[in-house]
This record gives structure tokens, C-alpha cells and sequence, in this order.
């Protein structure tokens, strides 16, 4: 394994996947989460913010601040939000529609002036991981350019090259999102790791994987294989996926941070049409001839042996 350490701000709108992320994260002492935004996505962004306070309350990590985000995408109309895919609380209906704790809050600044704050304080040190609309990190941009040049990096998980849209024949979700935010993402002078379909698609836990979870009787594993099967369900009727199978989106991107040698990327500058009916789609110049925004690394292919070996080993024993 390549080794290596991350000082990360987590943007995210959990979630089951997001969760499954954070707390693949929480275990992993190659990061150390410094920070969690919250952005509309997958609830509405009281939910997802109150998701996240609730993960690190059971994580037992209420050390690491959240900071509230983006209700709305930052130029279109608010869009559907994804309970349909995540529960009506977003975690799998498992019934948190409160605060586990309600003496937890999310700190006193917007998520866009937390990400400027501590990446201008800490240059070259943090990590962006953003695994929902990229709305944040566009906000973030524009009150305060010169992130793009303290920032260590930025790892995504969103878009797809080779991959079919999951929200559109051409589109992948968190892109879709926010598609002005993900324009000034991908035209940022930043280096950006895109972990999209094309991998997130590859790797699929099943029933069985789910069930090691639960029979290892650590916590974090039956958390996981609990809040699933909302998420089974979605899949099977969706995609008519067999065995309980499940994508494995938000985690790889935090799979990237851990072993990067794990997947195999190729890269391309991206444009994001803003409208029409390619609205959303990751357009990657393969040529190398055509566009002049910084090019990104897309990863393409993935271990998912070792993904899946890696994150059993890390939710089943604390590390």
C-alpha cells in the first residue's frame, strides 16, 4: 500500500453512502477529519446536517466540527432531493428525524467560510473530499479564489466519462446537482482526483458482505449493514440488481485517500454543460485536443478486491 496522510474536510450530504464513507474515514489513521460540511443532496440540508451530527455523536468524534452548507444549487432552482433513494431520513429509515444529542450544533459560520478559513490558515495541508452537490466548494471559490492555490487537493466523488448518467442518459447525481458549481470546480486551477461511475459502478457490496459486517459484532459494521437495506431495496428496483447488491459510490473516494494504487486514472480537462439536454454530464476532452481547463485525474479502473478487503478490515476492527 502506498502510504500516506490526509487532513480532510469531509462535504457531504449524508446519506447511507456518505455514512459508510465517514465512517470508513473515522477508521483510517492515514486521515483525520478536520471538518464536515453539509450541503443539500440526498435530504434536504437541515437533514443532512442533523445526519451528521447524529454519525459523529455514535462515532463517538464529537471533537470535529460540522458546519451547515448550501440549501439550494447556487444559480438553478432547487431540484428533488434523493429520500426515495436514502429513506425518508435519509439513513435507511432507521428513525432519526431528530438529534441523538441535542447539545451538539454546527458551528457558527457557513460551510463556504469554514472551508476558506481553515484551508488559508493551513496551507497546502488540507483536503477537500466532496461527495454531494459541489455547491460549497463553488461558494467557496468565489468568496476566497485563492484556495485553489492552498489547497493540497480535491477528491470528488461525482461524474463519470465512459460510465452512463445515473440521473440522466448522460449525468451522474452530485454533478447534476449543481452543475454551475461543478463547472467552477473543474475549471479551478486545483489538482482534482474525480472518483465517478466509471469506478463507483465496479465495486458492489452484496447480502453476504453486509452479513460479515453484522456477524463481526463491531459497531460500526452493524451500523452499516443495518442502514443498507433501504438502500438494497433501491438498488434491486432500480437497477434489478441481484443479491442485495449495492454501488459503492461515496467510500471510494475516501478508498483513494487511503491507497491510491488501488485504482487507475487517466487524465482529461472537463467541461459541465449548465443546461440543455447534456446538462450535468462530464464532458472529458480524450483527445487532449479541445478544451484548456486544468485536467483532472479520472479514475478508471479499480482493485475492488482489495477496496472490498480494505473496508472490511477497517469497519471491523478499530484500529
Amino acid at each position: 500500500m502506498e502510504k500516506r496522510f490526509s487532513k480532510i474536510i469531509f462535504d457531504t450530504d449524508p446519506g447511507i453512502d456518505d455514512a459508510m464513507a465517514l465512517l470508513f474515514a473515522l477508521r483510517s489513521p492515514e486521515i483525520d477529519v478536520v471538518g464536515i460540511t453539509t450541503v443539500f443532496g440526498n435530504s434536504n440540508v437541515d437533514a443532512t446536517t442533523r445526519n451528521a451530527l447524529n454519525l459523529l455523536y455514535f462515532a463517538g468524534r464529537t471533537d470535529i466540527p460540522v458546519a451547515r452548507g448550501a440549501g439550494r444549487p447556487m444559480v438553478n432552482p432547487p431540484g428533488p432531493t434523493a429520500e426515495w433513494v436514502h429513506g425518508d431520513d435519509a439513513m435507511g429509515n432507521i428513525g432519526w428525524n431528530s438529534q441523538l444529542n441535542p447539545a451538539q450544533h454546527p458551528v457558527h459560520r457557513h460551510a463556504a467560510e469554514f472551508i476558506v478559513e481553515n484551508i488559508m490558515a493551513h496551507p497546502g495541508e488540507i483536503t477537500l473530499v466532496t461527495v454531494g452537490p459541489m455547491t460549497n466548494l463553488g461558494l467557496a471559490l468565489q468568496l476566497e479564489p485563492r484556495i485553489a492555490q492552498n489547497v493540497r487537493e480535491v477528491v470528488i466523488m461525482g461524474g463519470n466519462v465512459l460510465a452512463s448518467g445515473n440521473v440522466s442518459p448522460f449525468a451522474e447525481a452530485n454533478i447534476m446537482g449543481d452543475p454551475y458549481a461543478a463547472a467552477l470546480l473543474f475549471s479551478a486551477e486545483w489538482h482534482v482526483t474525480m472518483a465517478g461511475l466509471d469506478v463507483t459502478q465496479r465495486t458492489q457490496m452484496d447480502t453476504p458482505y453486509f452479513d460479515a459486517l453484522t456477524l463481526s459484532g463491531d459497531p460500526f459494521g452493524v451500523f452499516v449493514s443495518q442502514i443498507v437495506r433501504f438502500y438494497q431495496g433501491f438498488h434491486r428496483e432500480w437497477y434489478d440488481y441481484k443479491n442485495g447488491a449495492v454501488d459503492t459510490h461515496d467510500p471510494s473516494a475516501i478508498a483513494y485517500l487511503i491507497d491510491p494504487s488501488l485504482f487507475m486514472g487517466e487524465y482529461y480537462s472537463i467541461v459541465v454543460p449548465v443546461s440543455g439536454p447534456a446538462e450535468g454530464m462530464t464532458i472529458a476532452d480524450r483527445r487532449g485536443k479541445f478544451y484548456k481547463t486544468p485536467k483532472v485525474n479520472c479514475l478508471m479502473r479499480v482493485d475492488s478486491t482489495r477496496f472490498l478487503d480494505l473496508y472490511m478490515q477497517r469497519l471491523t476492527h478499530d484500529e
